[in-house]
C-alpha cells in the first residue's frame, strides 16, 4: 500500500528478522532489514524511518548507540528495544535515552510485536501530524505578522505616492516640537503645493495628474535626509518636516526643490499656465514662528497661498 509506514528491522540473526518482517509485513508496514546496527545507521540516513525495532545487543555497534545515533538524526522516529529477561536494566536505559517501548525475547506470543509495533506506530503519525501543525501554525502566524506589517504600512502611507500620509505627518510633528522643547532645539517645515494642479488635471486627465504627483514625491524622498519626513498632506498639498533644521537651512532645501521641480520634464508641462510644473513654498520654523505645530502649520500655510497671489513659483520664509 502507497501509505505503508516504512519499519526498519534491525537484528544479527537472520531468522529472527525474517519473523518479524513477516509478522509486520502482515499488518501493513513497509519492511527493511539491516543485520547490524552499522548497517541500520545508513539505510536510515538514506531513509529516515519512522519506526525502528533492533536488538540491544549486536556485534559492533549496540541498540542503545543505534538509538542515540537515530535521535540525532531525527528526534521524531519511534525506536522499539528487543532485550532478553537478563538485560532489563538495558531496556530501562534505552526508555531512558529516548526509546518508545521494548519487547523482552522470546516473544510471547506474535500478536505482541504487531500491539507494540503499533502503538509505536500511532505514536509516529501523532508526533508526525504535530510537528505538520505546527509548521502551519508558524507559516500562519508568519503571514499574520506579514499581514500586520503592510496594514501598518497602509495605515501610516497615502496610497498614490507611497509618502506618509497626513495623520502619520501630525503625530509625528508633534513628537518632534516636544523632542525641540525639551532640547531647545530648532526644527522647520516645508509646505508646498503644486500650481494651477486643476489646470493640469482638467487638460491631461487625472492619471495623468496622479504620475504627476508620483513624480513629485520621487523628488522630494530624493532631496532629504533619512531623519526628515515627507508627507502627502491632501491633494496635490506636501509638507517636510526637517528636524534640527533653522530657517536658512529650510529655506535653502525648499528652494533646491523648487527649482528640481520647475525643472523637470513634466509631460504636458508647455500647456500649464506659467509654461511649466511649479511648486509654491512656505518654510516655517520652530520656535520662532510657532510653539506648537497648528501655530506652525498655520503660519507656513499663509506663506504658501501669500506666495501663490505673489505670482507662485517661489519660496516665502516670511510674510
Amino acid at each position: 500500500m502507497d501509505d505503508a509506514m516504512n519499519l526498519l528491522v534491525v537484528d544479527d540473526e537472520e531468522t529472527l528478522r525474517s519473523v518479524l518482517s513477516q509478522v509486520l509485513e502482515a499488518d501493513g508496514f513497509k519492511v527493511s532489514e539491516a543485520a547490524s546496527g552499522e548497517e541500520a545507521l545508513e539505510t536510515f540516513r538514506a531513509v529516515s524511518h519512522p519506526l525502528v525495532i533492533t536488538d540491544i545487543r549486536m556485534g559492533g555497534m549496540s541498540g542503545i548507540e543505534l538509538l542515540t545515533e537515530i535521535k540525532r538524526h531525527n528526534p521524531d522516529s519511534q525506536v522499539v528495544i528487543m532485550t532478553s529477561h537478563a538485560s532489563l536494566d538495558s531496556a530501562v536505559t534505552a526508555l531512558r535515552a529516548g526509546a518508545y517501548d521494548y519487547l523482552i525475547k522470546p516473544f510471547e506470543s506474535l500478536d505482541l510485536i504487531s500491539a507494540v509495533a503499533g502503538r509505536a506506530a500511532e505514536k509516529a503519525r501523532l508526533v508526525a501530524q504535530n510537528r505538520q501543525l505546527v509548521e502551519q501554525l508558524q507559516k500562519a502566524n508568519e503571514e499574520l505578522q506579514q499581514a500586520n506589517v503592510v496594514l501598518k504600512e497602509m495605515a501610516l502611507k497615502d496610497g498614490l505616492t507611497s509618502l506618509f500620509n497626513h495623520r502619520h505627518f501630525q503625530e509625528t510633528l508633534a513628537v518632534e516640537i516636544a523632542r525641540s522643547r525639551r532640547y531647545e532645539k530648532q526644527c522647520s517645515i516645508i509646505f508646498m503645493d503644486v500650481d494651477n494642479f486643476k489646470t493640469f488635471n482638467d487638460t491631461h486627465g487625472h492619471p495623468e495628474g496622479d504620475k504627476l504627483l508620483k513624480t513629485l514625491s520621487a523628488i522630494l524622498v530624493g532631496s532629504v535626509r533619512c531623519t526628515d519626513v515627507a508627507a502627502r498632506y491632501g491633494g496635490e498639498e506636501f509638507v517636510l518636516l526637517l528636524p534640527e533644521t533653522p530657517k536658512e537651512g529650510a529655506l535653502k532645501i525648499a528652494e533646491e526643490l523648487r527649482a528640481k521641480v520647475e525643472a523637470e520634464p513634466f509631460p504636458g508641462r508647455e500647456k500649464q499656465p506659467l509654461g511649466k510644473v511649479t511648486i509654491s513654498v512656505g518654510v516655517a520654523c520652530y520656535p520662532e514662528d510657532g510653539a506648537d505645530a497648528p501655530s506652525l502649520l498655520a503660519y507656513a500655510d499663509q506663506l504658501l497661498y501669500q506666495a501663490k497671489r505673489g505670482g507662485r513659483n517661489r519660496v516665502l520664509g516670511r510674510p
